[in-house]
């Protein structure tokens, strides 16, 4: 199994910030370079100022995680620069399609933090730019209208959708990222780190067990106060389900905050506040999980474009920039401080949330999950026999890959 060693703290430094113009490139680029990287708010920071030094193309997909692997295996890589999380890194690492950065950070990297350095075995293979968690966001106007504390737990998240659901303020008390495959596993995988602190024993997947049970008892509950289509629900939607006022609070990611206050597309600016991810059960730490984002480097490319493409890499990354936009995302960097759209992410941390156990294990159980939830949610199939098909598939998949 390949462990990360993330070498920077996820509280201990975060920073809002916006979109806003980048500045006029210093240094232009005349190396032909492309990036494939997810479409929110952030990267939009980030390839902005990238573009201002000219001969950069990026492709922002929200689907990005499902194409990068076979994006940098081509030979030469579809694209000199990726951006990855702490999952999708764990892919691109197995498959050996990213190179090492410590001969560019040591020529190019100079105001670049210790705790940005992802390092692997040694050897640094990603920069980190952010921090990332899903956390509560809520309508404060509704919650006050209706004398609702905030929920700390999700049993308190369900007492409150009950009351916004019998007043009718809105269309849905809750929003959730469910959509059938990558999203409903990660709702999964938070809840039931609420309860549990491992997925597995050794190698063997152990979720049939009484937390697995908690954990889809709890899901399905939270279904009932959503969406009829919620198994089509990701963050782009719960984002526009709080823009258009049709939902009163979710669970959703830090990186999706400063687009409630986006006059151009929301009818909500300065009504949806932020709180930590609820609790599993009372006195539990916040069901959600830790994560990061950053820039990785395609091995599949010249060493002239690759030299390029980490030069380009921190023209985005520069605080100055980062600096320019305070509303997209908790930025890693010691220059800032935490700011309202940051509070959510921030007591979610301090609350002991649990980093994402990214792993090759790790990522086949959560495929797994996400492909195998549907029926369960919709009635098709019960708890018991649910969480027997999670580790039934897993086995098959992981004896595939050759982890068991």
């Amino acid at each position: 199994m390949k462990k990360l060693f993330i070498l920077f703290s996820v509280i201990a430094s975060f920073s809002l910030v916006g979109l806003s113009s980048a500045k006029a490139c210093e240094n232009k680029n005349d190396v032909p370079l492309t990036s494939l990287t997810s479409g929110f708010d952030a990267w939009k920071v980030v390839t902005s100022a990238m573009e201002e030094c000219g001969n950069y193309t990026p492709t922002l997909d929200q689907e990005y995680k499902d194409k990068i692997v076979a994006a940098l295996d081509s030979n030469p890589s579809q694209y000199a620069l990726a951006g990855v999380s702490a999952s999708t890194n764990v892919a691109v690492l197995d498959a050996g399609l990213t190179r090492p950065l410590d001969d560019l950070i040591a020529k190019h990297g100079g105001a670049l933090q210790d705790n940005q350095k992802v390092t692997i075995n040694g050897q640094v293979m990603a920069i980190a730019m952010m921090t990332n968690a899903q956390h509560l966001f809520y309508r404060e106007d509704i919650f006050n209208d209706l004398g609702i504390d905030v929920p700390t737990t999700y049993d308190e998240v369900i007492k409150a959708a009950k009351v916004i659901q019998n007043a009718g303020v809105v269309d849905y008390p809750l929003g959730a990222t469910f959509k059938v495959g990558w999203n409903l596993g990660e709702e999964f995988v938070n809840m039931y780190l609420g309860y549990a602190d491992t997925f597995f024993d050794g190698n063997m997947p152990a979720v049939n067990n009484a937390n697995g049970y908690e954990t889809l008892k709890m899901l399905k509950k939270l279904t009932e106060y959503m969406d009829p289509e919620y198994l089509n629900s990701d963050s782009t939607y719960v984002q526009q389900q709080f823009q258009q006022g049709k939902i009163a609070m979710a669970n959703l990611w830090a990186s999706r905050a400063g687009a409630m206050d986006n006059a151009e597309e929301s009818s909500v600016v300065g009504l949806v506040k932020f709180a930590s991810a609820p609790a599993a059960k009372k006195g539990g730490k916040p069901a959600s999980t830790l994560w990061w984002d950053g820039v990785v480097i395609a091995k599949n490319i010249s060493d002239e474009e690759a030299e390029a493409a980490f030069k380009l890499a921190m023209v985005g990354l520069d605080p100055a920039n980062l600096g320019a936009s305070p509303e997209a995302a908790p930025w890693i960097s010691n220059a800032f401080d935490p700011a309202p759209s940051n509070i959510g992410a921030v007591m979610t941390a301090k609350g002991g949330a649990a980093p994402y156990p990214a792993s090759a294990q790790m990522s086949t159980l959560h495929g797994v999950l996400g492909n195998v939830l549907p029926d369960y949610l919709t009635g098709a199939a019960t708890a018991k026999a649910t969480l027997e098909k999670i580790e039934a598939d897993y086995i098959t998949a992981a004896t595939e890959k050759g982890l068991l």
